[in-house]
């Protein structure tokens, strides 16, 4: 299983890769989307982290 940086950095390059191609995005576009993708990769890592703790009587 690859670590959560790798699959970042997978989901993130190939985004950066294409948004300078689209002429109609622009920066404050990028980093909205940016900062979207980032925010809901935390928000998953955080579900899954309550539901592990849950599901091992942690909670």
């Amino acid at each position: 299983m690859t670590s959560v940086s790798t699959q970042l950095f997978l989901v993130v390059i190939p985004l950066l890769l294409v948004l300078p191609v689209v002429e109609a995005v622009e920066a404050g576009d990028a980093i909205a989307l940016f900062l979207g993708v980032v925010l809901s990769i935390t928000g998953i890592c955080a579900c899954l982290g309550v539901y592990a703790r849950k599901r091992n009587g942690q909670i």
